[in-house]
């Protein structure tokens, strides 16, 4: 039996603030189910190979997290645009070397998650002598 992750959930205190902050930071299609407090999230609409997901109110007890990457086009252009939207770097931008760079946010209401730029020329800087 193969187990494939087919759904993540994004948890807030204001979940349609929490909609427009991920919709304008990676153009994701959101809207709100009718009848109930919970916003569907298609990452991509036009092919329907996105990995799809939810956004709804934070539960009481507070549920524990896993981490989830997106990629972008340009880490230092979706943390330069995250932090104009109100998220915090949690860790900056980071070589894999030969493989990609990633970097750690955390949205406007404390979730983190990670964006993620492949790129096989990735590597660490140097270390100062």
């Amino acid at each position: 039996m193969t187990s494939l992750l087919t759904h993540f959930e994004i948890y807030g205190d204001d979940p349609a603030k929490l909609a427009q902050f991920y919709a304008g930071l990676f153009g994701w299609q959101i809207e709100k189910a009718p009848g109930v407090d919970y916003w569907r999230i298609q990452t991509e609409p036009k092919s329907g190979n996105g990995f799809d997901g939810g956004l709804t109110y934070r539960p009481v007890d507070g549920p524990g997290s896993w981490r989830n990457y997106v990629t972008v086009a340009s880490v230092d252009a979706a943390l330069a645009q995250a932090e104009c939207m109100g998220a915090s770097i949690v860790r900056p931008k980071t070589a894999v070397p030969r493989t990609g760079w990633y970097a750690v946010l955390a949205d406007p209401q404390g979730n983190s998650f990670a964006i993620w730029q492949a790129d096989t020329t990735a590597f660490p800087p140097p270390e100062p002598d």
